[in-house]
């Protein structure tokens, strides 16, 4: 893992500044691909999904209850145990998120906010070689805290796993569709796949081009790219260091793989513990050679400003620098606060804002999942005493009846 001296690392620092998602080369086939389902609805679909994600002839697009309730019954006891832990520890962690109403009164004016659930939302899990239970448990999860009353999951080539996670979760509608059509499916509608109001959960390049494509005909979480991780320390463990470093660099060979701090000796540690857990684990090493650094810092304060100009997806501190910390998708405090925990099972969700995106928000939440709704009630006597600064700022702004609907109330008082 290479070590960055000062203005080398600067200059790693503004690379990453810049990063984003180079998707530009795939828009005319995902455009073609969301433009496809949204005219012919179901036979584009069902033919995209035979094509790319194994979808049998005469399979059904939906997953029936039965197939669901077999993949519990067929889950070992190991893998039951496990889910149910990370489920209830996510799910209390949703519940303590959620935002409350309120209603306060004051001088004739009572103002205040109330919580709606939306109506329907679609989870995106990927597929791939090993069954992604987690992110179906991540993304489900806070929708059913929300009270959302519909949630559709999509997957290709969706594994025993995912299943019997759908099944204990109670996930009713289980599509075996995955890449641009699903999402394209969820954001218009066809007769197999329902319309959602919100997709969420994370994808490949062909997904998240198309949750762009689709954003203005339904919301979308944020546009997630390859997986960061930022450590910062300058006395922590170096095997506990590279080990996160190597494990956040496991998810994908474009993921960043980044360590901070002003101490050479941890630095070289870390850079050798890296090397060597990496071992033969092929989407770690090329991650590593690619986008992985030690970034040799002149001050504690120096390497503060440059975790905050990354504005990382993960990151981990020393407990007296979370105060340091603005940007970030997710904070991990301390030697033990091993990054896999909030990948599975501590609460917190792992679905995260990259690219630098975490300059603005934060990862999935309860939040994503409803609307705050504000609420108003005046008095007569509440609303005279704000008249003449309605009616003046309305004049203002050369908004006549708006005025004019405030005079009314009391022309004839």
């Amino acid at each position: 893992m290479r070590i960055l001296t000062r203005e080398a690392a600067l200059q790693r620092v503004r690379k990453l500044e810049r990063r984003g998602s180079e998707l530009s080369k795939l828009e005319p086939q995902v455009r073609s691909i969301v433009e496809d389902v949204r005219r012919h609805g179901d036979r584009a679909l069902r033919k995209y999904a035979q094509k790319w994600d194994g979808l049998g002839a005469n399979e059904r697009v939906r997953v029936s209850a039965a197939e669901l309730e077999a993949a519990w019954t067929m889950a070992s006891p190991q893998l039951r145990v496990s889910l149910r832990q990370a489920a209830a520890n996510i799910r209390r962690f949703c519940e303590r998120q959620k935002p409350r109403e309120w209603r306060k009164n004051g001088n004739g004016i009572s103002c205040g906010q109330i919580v709606r659930p939306l109506e329907s939302v679609g989870c995106y899990v990927p597929g791939g070689r090993h069954p992604l239970v987690s992110t179906l448990l991540m993304t489900v999860i806070p929708a059913q805290v929300a009270g959302v009353k519909n949630i559709r999951v999509v997957s290709p080539k969706p594994q025993t796993e995912v299943l019997a996670a759908a099944h204990l979760l109670g996930v009713r509608e289980v599509f075996r569709i995955g890449g641009a059509q699903a999402v394209a499916a969820l954001a218009f509608g066809t007769r197999l796949v329902p319309r959602v109001d919100k997709i969420v959960g994370p994808g490949n390049g062909y997904v998240t081009l198309a949750k762009k494509l689709v954003s203005f005909d339904c919301a979308i979480d944020f546009l997630a790219g390859p997986t960061e991780v930022v450590i910062l320390s300058n006395a922590g463990r170096a095997e506990f260091i590279a080990a996160d470093l190597v494990a956040q660099a496991e998810h994908d060979p474009a993921a960043i793989a980044i360590f901070i701090t002003t101490s050479r000796r941890l630095a070289h540690d870390v850079s050798a513990g890296v090397e060597r857990i990496a071992g033969e684990n092929a989407t770690a090493r090329s991650s590593i050679a690619r986008n992985g650094s030690v970034l040799l810092a002149g001050s504690r304060e120096e390497a503060m400003v440059w975790a905050n100009r990354i504005a990382p997806e993960h990151i981990t501190v020393e407990a007296k620098d979370l105060p340091c910390i603005q940007n970030a998708g997710s904070i991990f405090i301390g030697d033990y606060s091993a990054q896999a925990a909030g990948d599975y099972a501590s609460g917190p969700n792992h679905v995260l804002p990259t690219a630098g995106v975490a300059r603005f928000r934060g990862g999935l939440s309860v939040l994503d999942f409803v609307k705050v709704i504000t609420v108003q009630e005046l008095s007569k006597a509440g609303l005279r005493r704000i008249s003449k600064t309605v009616t003046y700022l309305a004049e203002t702004e050369g908004l006549g009846a708006h005025a004019q609907s405030i005079r009314v109330r009391f022309s004839h008082a």
